[in-house]
């Protein structure tokens, strides 16, 4: 069996390049890298087709086809469309529906072969997949990874700014091709029931799918790369702990140096809400007494003394952090520093699990989290936010602590019952994670949805997108902003 896995602005490359360093780069690229690995490591062949770029800022993807992490069954396919150089997934629509899917079909034509199923990542991948399940005559599945109406909603849309976020983020084209997607796929691949019922049942998505239809929807969670991150001693953590206390001796007071830690390693992103955490780490002299706080950083080696180099909204953030430390005094209880990759990343979550620490996510919304789940089982009991697909991670307080990302005081008496019941949150999140969260299982679950798609194929009508459909999707969305 060959699956092509259709990322258009994926960017994957075997040295896993720029992934904290730019925000199409985030949880997707790991989630599709990891099932199809897994799926190639079962014997299936796997197609990761995505776009080509010829940029000397952002060198690694000009080659055509590439084996991807050693594994002879999964190759990266590398399409040229809108150009050489790189640009965000925001302005890649023009050039999917013609650019992208001729050369998808020019590339497996002079292979004479085809996928025999597709599966489809993100609101452009399923408009490119609905396409190319046409062409090809096979079926494909839908794994948004996060919906447009719920970005709309964070960012506060209104009938007021409703045009400057459409420039900015073409959000009419976005859940166009969502709602084709959902509407065309054969199964939509859901992380969490939270995620079908909550995500999907949106007013901008109401005639496109059933949130009650069983047989349109599959929950399949993530899951963990256990051979990266994991609890047990790795050589490498000797090399990481003298690496990581170089930093804490340089910003932690040196009698506060043996307590515990409240670790913070998302994304630098204001939905991933840094703020309220290092705010309810400020307001609380208990927490402040058992713990410190590190933020992780990327590309800034003192963020105390110079941040210039981060980008506009990550600025808006550091400056608001500063304000807090300052306003607080927390200087001597605060460390931020660089961490690079995953395997130094996972390597420090084990440094700091020897500091009886725990690792905090206080996100707004979060539809999954991967970061949760690689934390617990590289031994960091998790602090999640109690909205979104985390709630489910830790099985509504079973398995973790669940905190009001909106309140400082809640969010740090969670700190404080995570850092008290160190040991049993430890043991309870790594139970959790060999029960229910590796890319093996995730695999498997789409192969056994594709298996069932290909043994039911029916014929699918021809989808034709005009413009005047997209204008009256406009109309009927600022019509309901006010709803």
């Amino acid at each position: 069996m060959r699956i092509a896995f259709i990322n258009p602005q994926g960017n994957f490359d075997n040295n896993d390049s720029y992934w904290t360093q730019h925000p199409d780069f985030g949880g997707q690229l790991v989630y599709v890298k990891e099932v199809a690995l897994a799926l190639g490591e079962m014997g299936v062949k796997v197609d990761i087709i995505t776009r080509k770029i010829v940029d000397d800022e952002w060198v690694g993807f000009s080659k055509d086809v590439e084996i991807y992490h050693g594994n002879e069954n999964v190759r990266v396919v590398r399409i040229p469309f809108g150009g050489d150089k790189f640009l965000p997934k925001e302005q890649l629509w023009p050039y999917l529906a013609n650019e992208f899917i001729n050369g998808i079909v020019e590339f497996y034509k002079k292979e004479n072969t085809k996928p025999d199923a597709i599966t489809t990542h993100y609101a452009d991948g399923g408009l490119v997949g609905a396409i190319l399940s046409n062409i090809f005559d096979v079926p494909f599945t839908f794994t948004a990874h996060s919906l447009g109406a719920q970005k709309m909603d964070k960012l506060c849309v209104n009938k007021e700014n409703f045009d400057e976020f459409e420039r900015r983020f073409n959000f009419s084209k976005r859940i166009i091709a969502e709602r084709i997607a959902m509407n065309r796929s054969y199964v939509n691949i859901v992380s969490t029931a939270q995620e079908r019922y909550n995500q999907y049942s949106h007013k901008y998505y109401k005639g496109a799918v059933d949130v009650n239809d069983d047989k349109k929807f599959k929950v399949i969670p993530p899951g963990v790369n256990t051979k990266v991150f994991t609890y047990e001693y790795r050589e490498e953590d000797d090399k990481t702990k003298e690496y990581i206390y170089k930093y804490l001796r340089r910003d932690i007071a040196e009698d506060r140096l043996n307590l515990q830690y409240v670790v913070l390693s998302s994304r630098f992103d204001k939905k991933k809400n840094h703020k309220g955490a290092v705010l309810a780490f400020a307001k609380n002299k208990k927490l402040q007494e058992k713990a410190n706080l590190v933020i992780v950083l990327r590309n800034v080696e003192n963020a105390f003394e110079d941040y210039s180099n981060l980008n506009v909204e990550e600025k808006e953030i550091m400056d608001e952090i500063m304000s807090i430390i300052k306003q607080y005094n927390l200087y001597g209880k605060v460390s931020m520093f660089p961490i690079n990759g995953q395997k130094q990343l996972a390597s420090a979550y084990r440094v700091f699990s020897k500091l009886r620490s725990v690792f905090c996510l206080t996100a707004l919304y979060e539809p999954f989290g991967l970061a949760p789940i690689e934390a617990m089982y590289a031994g960091l009991p998790a602090v999640v936010t109690k909205n979104g697909g985390t709630l489910e991670t830790v099985d509504r307080g079973r398995y973790g602590v669940v905190v009001d990302p909106e309140n400082p005081e809640d969010i740090a008496e969670g700190l404080i019952k995570a850092l008290d019941n160190f040991d049993m949150y430890k043991r309870l999140g790594i139970e959790r994670v060999e029960s229910k969260y590796t890319w093996r299982a995730t695999a498997v679950g789409y192969l056994k949805v594709i298996e069932e798609a290909l043994g039911k194929r029916e014929e699918i009508e021809d989808y034709y997108y005009t413009g005047a459909q997209e204008e009256n999707l406009i109309r009927k969305m600022k019509g309901m902003l006010g709803d």
